[in-house]
């Protein structure tokens, strides 16, 4: 088992940036590839980007590229999402997940066998 505790969230100005954190405890952290997704209201949970256990490969959602990086310290069992350049459409409740490696369907929440809670993430002037 491994547990997921997602923070960092809170409300920040269109612009802004925030930088989440997706504390690992449980069973080997650095072995897990990390994903990001975001949901909000009435609508399907959405990939936002993946990273493997080395850290040495990523993916992207294309409405993300170039404004939110993802990260990891293994020696801390964490993962970071940093965001930037925030806009009011990354308004969501963003959720960490694990997985044993990048799977080809990485954008599905299906290839995911564990979750955090969510934080909420606001972007509003």
């Amino acid at each position: 088992q491994v547990q997921l505790v997602e923070s960092g969230g809170g409300v920040v100005q269109p612009g802004g940036s925030l930088r989440l954190s997706c504390a690992a405890s449980g069973r080997t952290f650095s072995r897990y590839a990390n994903a990001w997704f975001r949901q909000v209201p009435g609508k399907e949970r959405e990939f936002v980007t993946v990273i493997n256990w080395s850290a040495d490969n990523s993916y992207y959602a294309d409405s993300v590229k170039g404004r939110f990086t993802i990260s990891r310290d293994n020696a801390k069992n964490t993962v970071y999402l940093q965001m930037n350049s925030l806009k009011p459409e990354d308004t969501a409740v963003y959720y960490c997940a694990a997985a044993p490696r990048i799977f080809r369907n990485y954008e599905d929440s299906y290839a995911y066998d564990y979750w955090g809670q969510g934080t909420q993430v606001t972007v509003s002037s």
